[in-house]
């Protein structure tokens, strides 16, 4: 089974971050996540470093462009093989970046995938 990281996620239950690992998880996909506050969503341990995680094969993006570039490098690094840029995360200088390194580039909502049945790989 494919192992999915939540790249910007939090701990308040307003923001799409959060919904999305409940949402993941509640379709039976293996979650991981990272945010700038340790602590639980659901079952899904927030952590603050990269540093434990076990080869992830996609990455779902919750953070904006800005805050993308110093994470260029930590997410590449993982070797995903797609990176999913959500509402407010597009960013075409990472999408290059990400091409060039034979990573696929998604410009959707995680939520509406899961919701539809098209999170895929």
């Amino acid at each position: 089974m494919q192992n999915t990281l939540v790249f910007g996620a939090s701990l308040k239950p307003n923001r799409y971050s959060f919904l999305a690992v409940q949402r993941l998880r509640e379709n039976g996909e293996n979650t991981f996540a990272f945010g700038l506050k340790s602590g639980f969503v659901s079952d899904v341990q927030i952590k603050t470093n990269l540093d434990e995680l076990p080869k992830i094969d996609i990455v779902t993006l919750y953070l904006n462009p800005e805050r993308q570039r110093g994470y260029y490098e930590d997410i590449l690094g993982l070797q995903p093989n797609k990176v999913i840029f959500n509402p407010g995360t597009e960013n075409p200088e990472f999408y290059q970046l990400l091409k060039r390194n034979t990573i696929k580039v998604e410009v959707a909502c995680t939520l509406v995938l899961l919701a539809t049945g098209q999170y895929k790989g």
